[in-house]
Parts: C-alpha cells; structure tokens; sequence
C-alpha cells in the first residue's frame, strides 16, 4: 500500500508545503535494502525504515532552511563551547536487528566523537550518535519518538517550524526536557531568535550568536 501526505488540510491553498513524502506499507527488510541500492546515494530524498513502513521524504525549501541554520546554530554551539564533534549529516544509520533504518536531517556525535573520530561508523559495535536532529513540518507515518529511543540515541531535537522539542533518552525511553543535556547553557529562545535574525542576514546572526557566547562565558 502507498500513500502520501503533505501540509495538513486546514492550510490556506497558497501555502507551499516545507516536504513531500510517500509512505509504502508491507515492505520486508530485503526489499527496503533493494530499493537502498537501486536509488544509490546521489539524491536528495530521504528515507526511514520502521519494521514493514518505509517512508520516503523530499524535502523542500522551508524544510531545507531550517535543517541547515539549525546545523549551523549547532556548530557554533559546539565550537564555542570547546567541543569536539563529528558531524554524520543524513548518513544511513541501519539496524537490521530492529529492523529499523534512518536518514535523519542532522546527526552528530560530540560526547562520543573520540570513539568514532577517523573512522567509518559502524553501529554494529560503535554507539549511535550522541545528538538527532528532525525537521518534521509535515504529517509523518513515522513514530519518530519511538524509533530513534529503540536506537538508543541520547538526545533526539525535533523541530515543526515553530516549536523545538528536546528529548532525552531515560531508561530506554525518552523524556521531553526544556534544555539540552548537551548544551545546558542554551534555551530553546535562542534558536528561535537565531532563526529568525537568519531571515535577515545570516551571516551577520551568526557572528552575534557566537560574539553573544562569547561574552555569556566571559560573564
């Protein structure tokens, strides 16, 4: 079975919907490798496996936007705290024991970067990423909450274009939580004010973002 799904129906008709997806229904876990294979690396869509449901995203401006600012407000983050961080992007994160498979919008490790540093990943014996970023701004058939805590990632953000929602994984589920365990200075306000100062000149939001985290560790 296929169906797709795009900005709910109480939208105005002019609205531009932020991603398409289609969702196939009753596919083993061979068949999702063959389709894998068959659309190879060099593509935009995005897809995620959850145990027979295999939904395939294409994302569009709106979702693109925000993926890469929130990307970017991350890497600020991580510089001026004087982290270290291997950034994964949308790489496929198999597991074929859960039969589960993902292509997030953003995914990092920054706690466990030394065990994976100058290496290929391999989640058959390294941890999964230390952070997950989604931008969900449609309707997904995926239980994302679920699915990323059977993997076992710390923290899991989730962003539908206005609201971030912060999710840390407490005894193999996850918990919603106001401040990132990994960035405890920040509060979700700050993304909010960096995304929108970005609709005005990203580049100058950016040097006030770090020019402000630098001053807030001074203080």
């Amino acid at each position: 079975m296929v169906s797709t799904t795009t900005k709910p129906q109480n939208i105005t008709p002019e609205t531009t919907p932020a991603e398409q997806r289609v969702v196939f229904h009753d596919i083993s876990w061979q068949n999702y490798e063959q389709i894998l294979a068959a659309l190879g690396q060099s593509r935009s869509s995005r897809l995620i496996y959850d145990q027979g449901t295999l939904e395939i995203t294409m994302p569009l401006e709106e979702h693109e936007s925000a993926t890469r600012l929130i990307e970017l407000f991350i890497r600020i983050l991580v510089e001026e705290s004087g982290l270290k961080i291997k950034t994964m992007g949308s790489t496929t994160l198999n597991r074929p024991d859960l039969q589960r498979s993902a292509e997030p919008d953003n995914c990092y490790y920054i706690q466990n970067q030394p065990k994976v540093a100058g290496k290929k990943v391999d989640l058959n014996q390294d941890p999964p990423p230390d952070l997950i970023v989604e931008v969900d701004i449609t309707h997904t058939d995926i239980n994302k909450i679920r699915f990323y805590a059977s993997m076992g990632v710390p923290e899991f953000w989730r962003y539908n274009g206005q609201i971030l929602r912060i999710y840390q994984l407490q005894d193999n589920q996850y918990i919603e939580v106001e401040k990132s365990q990994t960035f405890s200075r920040i509060i979700k306000e700050n993304l909010y004010q960096f995304l929108q100062n970005c609709q005005i000149d990203e580049v100058q939001s950016s040097k006030d973002f770090r020019a402000w985290l630098q001053q807030e560790t001074q203080n």
